[in-house]
């Protein structure tokens, strides 16, 4: 007989001794064991997280029993219950429940990195179900025994790779060694951006560039790790890293281009995440800064996807680089022979007491033009909050000057596109003027009517 069917004859022969050992009366005990175990890890995991509720998170999940947390317990006090029953029964229901729990607690943990980290890739999301269909297999072998018949098949498969081969069995295994080193780089990662996001520096740009870097770096790390432990030679990767140069520097030129701005902007801070920024007709704040691609929202809700190479080789505009003031200007026109010396003053109290107008700079009021029909006033004022929105400060300004020009009975001229008609004296007449306070009740009446009709031409 072959190594492998003894192998099959011994795995045979495992699988039917559990069968009876769970037909025992002892099964009811570990039964009731395994479910003590479960509802002991339930309480655990609850009281390791507290009364808070927190977010949804890798260890706790959203119902406690869904996170990573509660198969570990669960596990481990299983692993106890076995060790403590060994000695007065033979253990049939436990050499089932202590794979389950294990596996169970491998899946969630992949898979809840891998949702946190690729959290709207669907190609993710089939390496996910794909994966927990393959541990599960792998877990149906191992408790009915033929495990080690499909090892023995798999490791009797030989690929050829150039000059050598390998067999089947070591490059499942290296993938395997491949996911599980690349998951816990995803997870430490993401362990360590989440306690920088949450305040370990105060300043956000140079987190954000301390979350990619460290990433960049884990995944790089346990990408050779695992290359290793799957045997391969790293030192044999020299063509394939000279070959990924050249393709860079063709092929992936704006790729990385776009991955090395993004550090040069969080390192420099020549843009931060906040800032008030107008690059390329689109204005809004910066909300994110990814290693591709920076974040901008503008007041209306929109959000542009603006790729940093951009940022660094245009024109761009920083509204609060060296400081988040913004100077904001309005014009109005009044009627020619208005007192400027008695309204300027009464302006510049009026809109600076508007409330999101800064006090610690003066607004200030200018004779800008001498328009057609009035003298044309700028009014400039400062605000220190550009973010929630220019378009409402500067009509809470206006609606000021209309009222203030209303209480001192100031005149906004009408623009001069009428008709002059002549008087009974001869002597052309103009339309008469109208306040601000009488423009606001209606449209200004028409000019009066002459039965001598229009001025002819000289």
């Amino acid at each position: 007989m072959n190594p492998i069917d003894t192998t099959r004859a011994s795995a045979l022969a495992e699988f039917a001794r559990l069968m009876g050992a769970l037909m025992r009366p002892s099964a009811v005990i570990e039964l009731v064991a395994t479910g003590a175990c479960l509802l002991a890890a339930y309480g655990l995991v609850a009281l390791v997280r507290g009364p808070r509720r927190a977010a949804v998170s890798i260890w706790f999940g959203r119902r406690l029993y869904d996170g990573v947390l509660f198969p570990l317990f669960a596990l481990g006090l299983a692993l106890i219950a076995r060790w403590l029953l060994r000695e007065q029964m033979a253990i049939a229901v436990f050499a089932l429940v202590v794979p389950i729990l294990a596996s169970l607690a491998a899946i969630r943990l992949v898979v809840r990195v891998l949702r946190h980290v690729f959290a709207q890739s669907e190609v993710m999301r089939l390496f996910e179900r794909s994966l927990s269909w393959l541990v599960w297999i792998a877990v149906a072998l191992w408790v009915t025994g033929l495990m080690q018949p499909v090892l023995a098949e798999l490791a009797a498969i030989q690929l050829p790779l150039g000059a050598t081969s390998i067999s089947l069995l070591a490059l499942i295994q290296g993938l395997i060694s491949v996911v599980l080193v690349m998951v816990l780089a995803l997870s430490l990662s993401t362990l360590i951006e989440t306690q920088l996001l949450d305040g370990a520096v105060d300043n956000l740009s140079v987190r954000k560039m301390t979350a990619n870097a460290l990433r960049v770096l884990l995944l790089f790390v346990g990408l050779m790790v695992a290359l290793s432990a799957a045997g391969i030679d790293i030192t044999t990767l020299g063509v394939l890293g000279g070959a990924i140069g050249v393709g860079i520097g063709f092929g992936l030129q704006k790729l990385a281009s776009n991955y090395i701005s993004g550090f040069v902007i969080l390192a420099e801070r020549s843009m931060r995440i906040g800032d008030n920024i107008k690059v390329d007709t689109f204005e809004g704040r910066i909300t994110d800064i990814k290693t591709r691609y920076t974040v901008v929202r503008s007041i209306s809700g929109r959000e542009a996807i603006v790729p940093n190479e951009m940022l660094i080789t245009q024109r761009v505009e920083n509204l609060s680089l060296a400081d988040p003031k913004v100077l904001l200007t309005t014009t109005v026109q009044v009627a020619y022979g208005t007192d400027l010396e008695l309204l300027i003053p009464q302006l510049v109290s009026a809109v600076a007491a508007v409330p999101r107008v800064l006090t610690d700079i003066s607004p200030g009021v200018q004779l800008s033009a001498f328009a057609p029909d009035g003298l044309e006033l700028t009014v400039a004022f400062w605000i220190g909050d550009p973010h929630n929105g220019q378009g409402n400060v500067r009509s809470d300004v206006n609606r000021m000057v209309l009222r203030t020009l209303n209480a001192a009975r100031v005149t906004i001229p009408y623009p001069q596109r009428v008709m002059r008609t002549n008087d009974p004296d001869g002597a052309p007449s103009a339309p008469p003027a109208v306040s601000a306070a009488d423009r606001s009740n209606g449209p200004a009446p028409a000019p009066p009517s002459s039965a001598a009709g229009p001025t002819p031409a000289p």
